[in-house]
């Protein structure tokens, strides 16, 4: 639950506060970008390249469809780098700011 007597303004013009919510917004930015690419390349190459998706892997199995189960796989990469670099850069950088609002409070 939100404690009351934080001083939540205090927070929010915090240049540590400002600069992870920078960091973090061009890192999701980026990533966002990154698999909006690669999620739109599965239908414009279907599209305008027919013929590579229809070559056959194995079986039934085509290029085309390896290429839209890929798109889980990078999802998931997507999810993987982001947990880490929250751990390791933006979750420190929150605590840091979280403490010094404790003790700034009341």
């Amino acid at each position: 639950m939100a404690d009351p007597k934080m001083n939540w303004a205090a927070i929010d013009n915090d240049p540590r506060f400002q600069e992870l919510h920078r960091k973090k917004s061009g890192f999701l930015w980026t990533l966002m970008v990154v698999s909006m690419i690669y999620y739109f390349m599965l239908p414009i190459m279907a599209a305008y390249f027919p013929e590579l998706f229809k070559i056959k892997v194995w079986g039934p199995m085509n290029v085309g469809l390896l290429f839209a189960l890929s798109e889980f796989v990078v999802a998931g990469a997507i999810a993987v780098i982001y947990a880490q670099r929250a751990n390791q850069e933006f979750d420190p950088m929150a605590q840091d700011i979280i403490e010094r609002a404790h003790t700034l409070k009341g």
